[in-house]
């Protein structure tokens, strides 16, 4: 309670109001235009916030990922054009809404909903992340490595068609972190000579390159795209009968995210998906879906946004990224000297209770722009791809000079915006790549202390109850479906009609 008070009291400082509201408007707009994502946005925005308050950077930061996974909607709904990945499946039944003359009903239902499923995963948040934190605390080198391997493990279902594209991305990732100097062997690695390369390469370049460098190389094919828009009239409020018809629905979807976006390398557009299939499947009106269903707007919209919350659980309580966006606020955490887990939460508690309530602000708010100033911030989608992009190309260019005021870093920045769009182009996301960076160090690092501590001899890890728990996890993350699909066919064949006589 002494945490959450003090957290409350930093929260109701001007400042951080101000902060809050900077990151709440932002994220909306960035949701709303296509295109952009709010991974991309704090990945652009995290070098100008190296020079603030670690709470109120990570707030402005978490403030605009709540508000960027709201903002995707509105834009689904109106031009069919998902300003954020996890509102695809918003679209799949909000533009048919909207074509019938009922857009002001469709964002009503969205505000609400997103704002219902971002609330529940917040409260989530505050009790499960302090409690996973007091587990963490049995944690040694052995277990914190365990825990990196099951990480890197669930990037094979984080994006993409392929899960061993994402592998094979996750597996560059970690070789890019062991660029520089051993800590262990003072060897250099991958330096080429470079003397700037001796630290190894900072992610903040590579995530600016990969997320935005490659999506501007990316809209630069869609330029002269129009999009199709629908006259956007006043949002109203659901009715009564709206409430009782979806109130399942956002209760199911709310869990559905929240538990989603625990799951590390999982993220909001997994959580909306998965959302959208079990509304369907259990609505009575199942031919409506795909032609304007409330139910097709509010499970989507409340499992995205549940799964912000969900997703910062597994990044504060043990520093393993549960979404692409939250990876970067792992890395925001990292360049302001904060290493998440229990120690944070013994040592900081304020802080991290002041980006909980930030994070509970920042729903209401756009919960707030969203009834009030939707229309408005529709009219942002008419601001030309011609200005836009470039503008978001000096910001690259400039966050990633900040940080360290190397040219080097612009120099990677770029050729990593390269590499991302030649990835994309053969179905390989950039997230893994991000992840695999962050956990690389970590991996490497507990794995010399864990052999040190063992005198080489790693058959003691299988003496170490929660890291064969983490290992058997991974084996699991790995080839449980291929398994259970050979289980499945073996015991089909072995039933099938004529199986006993043979």
């Amino acid at each position: 309670m002494e945490g959450f008070l003090s957290g409350l009291s930093m929260i109701l400082d001007p400042y951080m109001i101000l902060v809050i509201i900077i990151g709440t408007v932002g994220g909306v707009l960035v949701g709303i235009l296509p295109g952009l994502s709010s991974t991309m946005a704090t990945a652009l925005l995290l070098p100008f916030t190296v020079t603030m308050e670690p709470a109120a950077a990570i707030s402005l930061l978490a403030a605009l990922y709540c508000a960027g996974t709201y903002g995707g909607s509105i834009t689904a709904i109106l031009i069919n054009a998902p300003g954020a990945p996890p509102a695809a499946a918003t679209a799949l039944d909000g533009y048919p809404m909207a074509l019938r003359g009922e857009a002001g009903r469709a964002l009503g239902i969205a505000t609400i909903s997103s704002c219902i499923g971002g609330i529940f995963s917040v409260l989530v948040l505050m009790v499960a992340a302090p409690l996973l934190a007091r587990v963490a605390y049995k944690f040694g080198a052995p277990e914190y490595f365990a825990l990196a391997v099951f990480g890197l493990s669930m990037l094979a279902s984080i994006s993409g068609q392929s899960s061993v594209k994402n592998l094979i991305g996750g597996a560059f990732g970690v070789l890019i972190s062991t660029v520089g100097v051993d800590f262990t062997t003072s060897v250099e690695r991958f330096t080429f000579g470079l003397p700037e390369l001796t630290d190894g390469i900072h992610f903040i370049p590579v995530m600016i390159g990969l997320f935005g460098g490659a999506e501007l190389l990316t809209q630069s094919a869609t330029l002269d795209l129009i999009y199709k828009r629908v006259a956007a009239v006043a949002v109203r409020l659901p009715s009564r009968e709206d409430f009782r018809k979806v109130r399942g629905v956002i209760a199911r979807s709310c869990g559905i995210g929240t538990f989603i976006g625990i799951l590390p390398a999982e993220g909001g557009t997994v959580a909306a998906m998965i959302a959208y299939n079990e509304a369907k499947r259990w609505s009575r009106e199942k031919d409506q879906f795909g032609k304007g269903a409330i139910e097709g707007i509010a499970g989507p919209e409340a499992a995205n946004n549940a799964a912000t919350g969900g997703a910062m659980v597994p990044t504060l309580a043990l520093g393993i990224p549960g979404s692409a966006t939250t990876a970067v606020i792992l890395g925001a955490l990292m360049v302001h000297g904060l290493r998440p887990g229990p120690h944070l939460f013994a040592e900081q508690p304020h802080m991290l209770y002041a980006i909980f309530i930030a994070m509970l602000v920042a729903n209401v708010l756009f919960m707030g722009l969203g009834l009030v100033g939707a229309k408005v911030f529709a009219r942002v989608t008419l601001i030309p791809r011609t200005f836009l992009w470039p503008s978001v190309f000096v910001l690259a260019v400039v966050g990633s000079y900040a940080l360290s005021q190397s040219l080097l870093d612009v120099w990677i920045m770029l050729i990593f915006g390269i590499l991302g769009f030649v990835l994309r182009r053969y179905d390989f996301s950039p997230a893994p790549i991000i992840m695999g960076l962050i956990l690389g160090e970590l991996v490497e690092n507990t794995l010399k202390q864990s052999l040190l501590i063992f005198e080489h001899n790693w058959l003691l890890f299988f003496e170490r109850p929660i890291v064969i728990v983490f290992f058997v996890l991974t084996v699991l993350g790995l080839f449980g479906a291929t398994v259970g699909r050979a289980v499945f066919a073996c015991l089909r064949r072995n039933t099938m009609p004529g199986s006993f006589e043979k």
